[in-house]
């Protein structure tokens, strides 16, 4: 089985700003290059932040409104440090949280999850930048053809990784939504069966109308 990685689907030329690039080049970065973010690197092309539209919006939020109609925003210091610079080591979001090449598209999402971003850059053993990883590419594995996501389940899962004969399991998707039928001869072997196929890049959903001969599974304790 194969698994896309970050190095599959990140964006590798990428667009970069330095500590120093002004706020009206970083602008430019963006408008130019329809990115909503750029990281920060210093001298050995090591991240060191990202710069995002959000950061940005920050400093135009904090000036007063000609209009009179809404009051300058209470901010944090650190809000208001921001807002007051002028330069991407000012602006930035730092530190700079990366993922590296290898990565699975699952430790990935669960990475920006946890951290709550949109965006990675992505770094090589020294740190240096290699690529930006976004939402958008992660969600990408899920283009997957149904007949693509169908042979690797049949071909790989169930033949080669498992060993089951192609009479055992059938195998339909459809939208990504994997559903399995059949018959093994362990009970224990199904959850296997699922996980693995949840693996599978591109899959949705798994569901399973498989039988079994032989009940193997491991007796509950009594009055559990």
């Amino acid at each position: 089985m194969h698994h896309r990685t970050v190095d599959d689907l990140m964006t590798k030329d990428v667009v970069r700003a330095r500590r120093g690039t002004p706020f009206k080049e970083i602008v430019e970065l963006l408008a130019g290059n329809d990115v909503t973010a750029v990281p920060v690197v210093d001298e050995l092309d090591h991240p060191v932040g990202v710069v995002s539209e959000a950061d940005l919006l920050r400093k135009c939020a904090a000036r007063a409104d000609p209009s009179g109609r809404t009051p300058v925003p209470s901010r944090e210091a650190w809000e208001r440090a921001a807002a007051e610079g002028t330069t991407a080591d000012e602006l930035m979001s730092a530190p700079a949280l990366c993922a590296r090449p290898e990565w699975t598209v699952i430790e990935t999402a669960r990475f920006m999850a946890d951290r709550n971003v949109k965006r990675l850059p992505v770094v090589d053993e020294a740190d240096r930048l290699r690529g930006i990883i976004s939402r958008g590419d992660l969600l990408r594995s899920f283009l997957r053809r149904d007949d693509a996501i169908r042979d690797e389940i049949t071909q790989d899962v169930l033949r080669t990784t498992l060993g089951l004969a192609p009479s055992e399991v059938t195998v339909e998707v459809r939208e990504g939504q994997v559903a399995l039928d059949g018959r093994v001869e362990a009970k224990s072997l199904i959850p296997v069966i699922d996980r693995l196929c949840s693996g599978v890049d591109g899959v949705v959903s798994v569901t399973d109308r498989i039988g079994w001969r032989t009940d193997d599974a491991p007796a509950s304790p009594t009055g559990a």
